[in-house]
């Protein structure tokens, strides 16, 4: 059985992050490494913050801080967002780590070695008003293919399209606003890109056959438009630094890897971060060098893709050592909040720390991944959040739980009653549940997220529609066994709900779970015969019933929000 590697495009230091970078990488990836672990597979889930490059720079001079000391407030800061997520990282590291240097620097030696770096004399823009050099995110301008005019220098966050700043139009200084710049000659290091053009498009052809359409189309659409020499090199003064022993002159100049260079390769940096804490039980290598058994998937949002499909294999290949390339890339498109853009400028959004202070994270893991933009940009409002929350998490889970559980221990105590043997209807609710979870399976499987919530949700409505039609609030009075029957059964379906819920709602499934006074790890996932039989908690278990387990939204509590965050009308 293979062992999963799951990684999520790095969070980037400069601030919290807004519900689109949630649903975008981390929360996805966080509910497949949980299915795939309760499933019995091994599992490495890896992430970090991104800690180089110039907005990095820019936003610890804006805060007043040293640049190491913002990086290590703000990554204590992400981590307590990500923790009250209940994101299930088995390591959450940092890009400017020793490790991540080390690793970046034997990279950079081997690509050299192999002929595949270059160092080139560029001309690059200078600030006047500065005095320096500008690397590519220090310089913004309109982008001259889609005319937005907030592009930076080294990608147009509006197209995507990937830019040098000699392209933008109109261009300034990002630190200074001011537009007196000139172009000057200096040195920097470029990956040749372009000599590993037909191995890079060979393994696209290959391994990305599997992919969702929007990775494989988005890498393709860059090797169709041909692979460009890329510089590597930045001028900073925070980064990885060009190693001494193979580029004396830059490095004594202060050269920096651009952050591209060095972000992906903290995968491979966090895992070895991970490894190092207990060195004798823990193998970074044996995840990323010769890992033959290791299926690795990547989760992203759409603009990471290019970097992730093309630049970062290309380094790997570049390397002729047998680094692990991604298996999987899991991508996403947008969400929107009323179909404009997240905005912190102007406090239109939701951002990731504000969502955990109105309401609990359960809320929140479960609309996003039931929304999930897969197939096509999706977008926030207040009034689906509600509606989803309140049909499905309060009406269809929460009601159901609390009626089983309340009506149980008012008429039969505070131990799951007996009652008759199963029948019909029971045999027919194992029929249904096993099958429900079989599509379930399928679709957690295949990473359709969407399609597992409803798969879901479905599983949760079929209790309902047992208890409806066996209606133990009226079996009780001609035929109390059959009542028990019936309780008994729905028990047994929230202990089910329990377990397969986990990796949408963890913290309402060990909720639920705790409710059932059993022994062992009932975590393990459910067996189509355990779903068939719907016996897991045996008659005479003691049970006890939870608090309300999902609040609905009231009418109030959504004035309150679009108030407090923007509505339809802002967005617009």
């Amino acid at each position: 059985m293979a062992r999963h590697l799951i990684t999520s495009a790095l969070p980037y230091i400069n601030g919290i992050k807004h519900l689109g970078n949630m649903v975008g990488s981390m929360l996805p990836a966080d509910v497949y490494a949980r299915y795939l672990r309760q499933t019995g597979r091994e599992t490495l889930y890896i992430c970090a913050t991104d800690e180089h490059g110039t907005p990095a720079e820019l936003a610890a001079k804006e805060a007043g801080l040293p640049v190491d000391a913002y990086c290590a407030q703000q990554h204590e800061a992400q981590k307590a967002i990500y923790d009250g997520f209940g994101l299930s990282f088995d390591y959450f590291g940092r890009s400017s780590s020793a490790q991540n240097r080390e690793i970046t620097q034997h990279f950079a030696r081997q690509l050299q070695k192999n002929g595949f770096i270059e160092e080139r004399a560029i001309r690059q823009v200078y600030s006047l008003a500065d005095e320096r050099f500008l690397p590519d995110r220090y310089i913004v301008g309109t982008c001259p293919h889609c005319g937005y005019d907030k592009a930076r220098g080294d990608q147009c966050e509006n197209c995507t399209r990937v830019l040098d700043p000699t392209d933008l139009i109109d261009a300034r200084s990002a630190i200074s606003g001011s537009s007196d710049l000139e172009v000057r000659e200096t040195k920097h290091l470029f990956l040749l890109q372009s000599k590993l053009q037909g191995e890079v498009e060979a393994w696209i052809d290959e391994q990305g056959k599997d992919w969702p359409v929007l990775a494989s189309s988005i890498a393709r659409k860059w090797l169709t438009e041909g692979l460009h020499d890329r510089s590597i090199t930045r001028d900073l003064e925070w980064g990885v630094p060009v190693p001494a022993d193979t580029w004396p002159e830059l490095a004594a100049e202060g050269k920096v890897f651009y952050v591209w260079f060095d972000a992906p390769v903290e995968y491979i940096g966090a895992t070895k971060e991970w490894a190092d804490e207990l060195p004798a039980e823990r193998d970074w290598k044996s995840w990323w060098y010769e890992a033959t058994d290791v299926r690795y998937t990547q989760f992203m949002g759409k603009d990471n893709v290019p970097f992730h499909t093309v630049m970062f294999p290309a380094t790997e290949l570049g390397t002729r050592e047998p680094w692990k390339r991604v298996d999987y890339v899991k991508a996403f498109n947008w969400l929107n909040y009323y179909g404009g853009k997240f905005s912190t400028s102007q406090r239109r959004g939701v951002f990731t720390h504000d969502a955990l202070e109105i309401l609990p994270a359960d809320y929140w893991r479960y609309f996003m991944m039931a929304n999930a933009p897969e197939s096509d940009d999706t977008s926030f409002s207040w009034e689906l959040f509600s509606a989803t929350v309140n049909k499905d998490l309060a009406d269809v889970l929460g009601n159901f739980v609390n009626r089983v559980l309340s009506f149980s221990r008012k008429r039969f105590g505070d131990e799951v009653p007996a009652g008759s043997e199963a029948g019909a209807a029971e045999t027919e609710l194992g029929r249904e549940v096993a099958r429900l979870l079989a599509e379930y399976e399928a679709h957690m499987e295949e990473m359709q997220f969407r399609k597992a919530a409803q798969a879901l949700r479905a599983l949760w409505s079929a209790g309902n529609s047992y208890l409806e039609t066996k209606a133990p609030w009226l079996e009780i009075k001609t035929d109390p066994d059959a009542a028990a029957l019936t309780l008994r059964t729905a028990m047994n379906l929230i202990h089910l709900y329990a377990v397969v819920s986990e990796p949408f709602i963890p913290a309402t499934a060990a909720a639920m779970r705790s409710a059932f006074a059993l022994t062992g790890d009932d975590r393990t996932w459910v067996t189509q015969d355990e779903a068939r039989s719907l016996s897991s908690v045996p008659a005479g278990t003691a049970f006890t019933v939870p608090p309300v387990l999902f609040a609905k939204i009231t009418e109030e509590d959504l004035e309150s929000y679009r108030e407090r965050f923007g509505g339809g009308d802002e967005a617009a």
